[in-house]
């Protein structure tokens, strides 16, 4: 290994990235193409998926309504609940419902444009590590447009930046941590180490304690690595510290400093706190399984098995697992190739970056007992791509050694075979792929062997087709991806027909949770927690909620977020969603929602909906409750098969 694997020691000062100039370069147009190409992907035909995920886009709706309900993250204008999360994707969306008016669009479109800057950003950071590292003009540009066009063709990015979970916001804020962390420790840069923390922070306002998985990675390269003494590096981690609590912890503060009559209950919390949330339900809850009022969340999970391979399995494979066996390589070889090199080693840094986010992220992953959907692995995706460019350009300047060509044709080998075992997991979807990546990375590997003795145009050649080889196939699940309407909690990337009805996996993943019965006959409705989608109500249902809504904060009432959204996107009006996303939140109690029936604050109440009982998961049982006495005291109307209940009269 010693003798075929050469060590790469660059001088011991880095060399800065050429001087800007103010001209327009090729490379400039090749980062346009790649940029409008993937705004061209992530934008065409996005109204086909409505309202995406009807519980955070009714969010979305009332942050454009309620100033209140924007800072809150409320579901509803009236401010009854929050969504079950730190509001800071909320933000953006309610501002843009605010400019743009309510549609599918105003709520979709800043996923797409959240997804075209975190490609840019990506490449960037590529780019600027490898010319920092040596490496010529034209290779780093072609190592950062490899690792860009990865990122934007992982089908779980094509998916999450169409899509409004909070997860594409959580990804621009990671890739721009990594990338202001590396310009940190070029010259060991105060500021730049602050903003990477502050970055993480409001990562955390986005998706609370999974931001934090980052850390490690970015904490061990400026201690490692960082071109200053060993107290200059230790002061300015505490003072990243101290940034971090900052902008994770304001909106925290607030929110447990103001008097709980005066805001929304926090939704996800059995006790209106918000730090229960953080380290509850989004916190230790996710590693143990433990997630009290939770879908499938009561003790034994239900959300899978847990293990190594987790991440490679059916469930997962095909949402971001593509290049992940070559960015491995990648990993192991650029940090084999820098054991000798100066501390602060430019490619080093950026494989304990890249490197230490995927395997701690992707470990947590693999062994958390909690809840976890497909989607979550779109935080893989950058680093990922980041390793296979920065590797690959690397192994391709010194494509003259034998053992690097070895290497090289070694990473297309099996990234070729696993994108044939992936593929063949969708047998009936484009059968013809999984035979031409294969053959396209037969190719690539026969070449690679003799590159380093051809001339330039057949190298270049090699070239594109093991690029071919290794992008061909998760392309293809992405244009899949993109062409398929997604909506509900749970989405899932890929073609349409290899997957399980609302994106609860491929064959062979997890059963789907529980579903709420409801009290009494009529009152329950299926639909796994209403994770697979918000109703879609009647016009005749819409213009009786809008009837005198006026005189009533909610226009009606119904059991579960998601059910509650349908009616609110529909009617633009406060919709209460009893018990929360899952009916499990203790509010209302029955004594509240008593109160509020009896000072006509509730107009409607809504039948059915979805959440677990109190057996299930260890949550509130009030929305139970409340349904049992709405069916007891009021009388049923039933239009175009939706029950309601006029509560504006007296109980019976």
């Amino acid at each position: 290994m010693t003798a075929t694997l050469p060590s790469i020691v660059p001088s011991a000062t880095p060399t800065p990235p050429p001087a800007r100039t103010g001209r327009l370069r090729p490379r400039h147009g090749a980062l346009g193409v790649l940029l409008v190409a993937t705004a061209s992907l992530y934008l065409w035909g996005l109204s086909a998926s409505g309202w995406a995920n009807g519980f955070y886009s009714a969010a979305a709706q009332a942050a454009g309504v309620s100033w209140k309900a924007w800072f809150f993250g409320s579901s509803d204008a009236a401010n009854w609940i929050t969504v079950d999360k730190t509001p800071a994707a909320l933000w953006i969306d309610g501002l843009a419902v605010r400019l743009f008016g309510l549609s599918s669009w105003s709520v979709l479109a800043p996923q797409a444009v959240l997804g075209v800057a975190t490609v840019a950003l990506l490449y960037a950071s590529v780019r600027r590590t490898a010319l920092t590292a040596g490496l010529a003009s034209r290779l780093a540009t072609g190592a950062a447009l490899f690792a860009g066009a990865a990122l934007a063709v992982t089908p779980a990015a094509v998916l999450i930046f169409r899509f409004n979970n909070p997860d594409a916001l959580l990804t621009l804020l990671l890739v721009a941590a990594a990338y202001t962390t590396l310009r940190a420790v070029e010259r060991g840069g105060t500021r730049w180490l602050l903003l990477a923390a502050t970055l993480v922070g409001f990562g955390f306002l986005t998706k609370m304690l999974q931001a934090f998985l980052v850390l490690p990675a970015l904490a061990a390269v400026w201690l490692l690595t960082a071109p200053v003494g060993w107290g200059r590096r230790l002061r300015d981690l505490a003072l990243a510290a101290v940034a971090l609590v900052v902008s994770a912890g304001w909106w925290v503060l607030v929110v447990q400093l103001w008097p709980a009559a005066d805001r929304p209950y926090i939704g996800g919390s059995q006790d209106n706190s918000v730090l229960e949330l953080v380290f509850g339900y989004n916190g230790i809850g996710r590693l143990t399984g433990d997630e009290v009022g939770s879908v499938g969340g009561s003790p034994g999970g239900g959300w899978g098995s847990t293990g190594l391979t987790r991440l490679v399995g059916s469930e997962f494979g095909g949402q971001a697992a593509w290049l992940l066996p070559a960015a491995l390589l990648a990993l192991g070889a650029l940090l084999w190739w820098t054991r000798r090199a100066p501390r602060g080693d430019a490619l080093r840094g950026a494989a304990v970056v890249w490197g230490g986010w995927l395997v701690v992220t992707g470990l947590t992953f693999s062994l958390m007992a909690g809840i976890i959907h497909p989607y979550y692995v779109v935080v893989l995706a950058p680093p990922i791509a980041a390793l296979v460019g920065l590797g690959g350009a690397v192994a391709w300047r010194d494509r003259a050694r034998p053992g690097v060509r070895l290497l090289l044709a070694g990473g297309v080998a099996v990234t070729a075979a696993w994108a044939f075992v992936l593929l063949r997991r969708t047998p009936s979807w484009q059968p013809w792929l999984a035979g031409t990546v294969l053959g396209l990375g037969l190719v690539a590997v026969v070449g690679l062997l003799v590159v380093g003795r051809a001339p330039r145009v057949l190298g270049a050649a090699v070239l594109a087709v093991a690029v071919a080889a290794g992008l061909a196939a998760p392309t293809g699940y992405t244009i899949a991806t993109a062409a398929t309407s997604h909506t509900g909690a749970i989405p899932s990337a890929g073609p349409s027909g290899g997957m399980a009805p609302g994106g609860f996996g491929r064959g062979g993943g997890r059963s789907a949770p529980p579903a709420w019965g409801g009290a009494g006959g009529g009152m329950g409705r299926g639909g796994f927690g209403g994770l697979l989608g918000s109703p879609t109500p009647s016009t005749q249902v819409v213009a009786l909620l809008q009837r005198d809504a006026g005189d009533f904060t909610w226009a009606a009432a119904a059991v579960g977020s998601n059910t509650a959204a349908g009616y609110q996107l529909a009617t633009q009006l406060p919709v209460m969603a009893v018990g929360g996303f899952n009916g499990t939140d203790p509010s209302p109690t029955l004594a509240q929602f008593q109160d509020l029936v009896a000072a006509q604050k509730i107009h409607w109440f809504v039948g059915g909906g979805a959440g677990s009982t109190r057996s299930q998961s260890g949550g509130s049982d009030d929305a139970a409750e409340i349904a049992a006495w709405v069916q007891q005291n009021y009388t049923a109307t039933t239009i175009g098969g939706t029950t309601l209940y006029d509560l504006s009269g007296a109980a019976s």
